[in-house]
């Protein structure tokens, strides 16, 4: 998959039934799409992942909200230990300790977040009752992970064995090199607009593979890898979380989307101000994906290799992104 090449060093409303079988496409375009024909329902995520967009939209086909779509989207990914960059078998800090990152954002601007959570398989479905069931936003580490506890959540042992095995291979030279679309860290971040129109979106992950202990990235910082205003639209991040975090990067395209720009020329923008910000280092991976309220998409990144899936009632397509760099 496309999606497993990324950290070079370093229609109109529907009032009824959806009808289009939920049924992941291995369609891929060819070239970056225009700025898209809006389209709602619609879900959108980072990468090529199918199975979680599939998913999102069975939720809003049987009558979901999109909140449910983008909490049940991501936690495929969550559940999937054969994706060792988020949830369940993530790859660990370098001290060998699996520590997640989520948040989840709705259409009334609530919204939780867990940070460096570790032996808790869900951690979106923390983060949402963190939104729901306590006065705060945001729960960290130890503190998240005895919220979860409460919550009747189960401990879980994180660390799979293949998991493990990388990182003992890793420990024989402990070097730290992010890789452009090689890479050690795949975040999904989704967006989600149901029937009615509202949007919300959700992000995981299990961060920067072999990352110092307690280091957190973008994923669960609402407003950097996660916003959405449902007067306008919502945006979400994924690459190297740091850069995210300095521009305030979602939020950042969602204020130029209520500017009047287009999500394609919000996402343009954002990874623009970033690049201003490191004029003499370009070996790092962001991108961008972002949908405003009449379902427009919109998506770039810095070098190429990017993709995102989307599904709508015109189909499930996995798109090119477009880049900053060509090549």
């Amino acid at each position: 998959m496309q999606r497993r090449k990324f950290l070079k060093n370093s229609s109109a409303l529907t009032a009824g039934i959806l009808t289009v079988p939920i049924i992941a496409s291995s369609e891929t375009r060819k070239k970056p799409i225009e700025p898209s024909k809006g389209s709602i329902p619609i879900a959108i995520c980072t990468w090529d992942f199918g199975n979680a967009t599939a998913k999102a939209w069975e939720v809003m086909n049987k009558g979901g909200n999109s909140l449910d779509a983008v909490h049940q989207g991501v936690m495929v990914e969550e559940n999937n230990l054969d994706n060792r960059t988020v949830g369940n078998g993530g790859r660990p800090d370098r001290d060998g300790n699996v520590t997640l990152d989520a948040c989840i954002m709705d259409k009334d601007a609530n919204c939780g977040a867990v940070l460096a959570i570790q032996n808790i398989a869900n951690p979106i479905s923390v983060a949402r009752k963190v939104m729901e069931e306590t006065p705060h936003v945001m729960l960290v580490g130890k503190g998240a992970e005895q919220f979860a506890y409460e919550q009747g959540f189960e401990k879980q042992n994180l660390l799979t064995k293949q998991s493990k095995k990388e990182w003992e291979e890793w420990k024989k030279t402990s070097q730290y090199k992010p890789i452009i679309n090689i890479e050690n860290h795949d975040t999904i971040g989704m967006l989600a607009i149901d029937k009615n129109g509202d949007i919300a979106g959700a992000c995981t992950t299990s961060g920067m593979a072999y990352k110092m202990a307690g280091r957190v990235g973008d994923s669960p910082i609402i407003g950097a890898g996660l916003f959405v205003d449902n007067e306008v639209g919502g945006a979400t991040a994924t690459g190297v979380g740091e850069e995210v975090v300095r521009t305030v990067g979602s939020f950042l395209i969602v204020e130029l989307m209520r500017q009047g720009k287009s999500p394609q020329e919000a996402c343009e923008e954002g990874v623009k101000r970033i690049i201003a910000k490191n004029k003499d280092k370009q070996d790092f991976q962001i991108g961008f994906i972002a949908i405003n309220k009449q379902g427009e998409t919109g998506a770039y990144c810095i070098h190429p290799g990017f993709t995102f899936r989307t599904y709508t009632t015109e189909g499930h397509v996995n798109n090119p992104s477009g880049s900053y760099l060509k090549s």
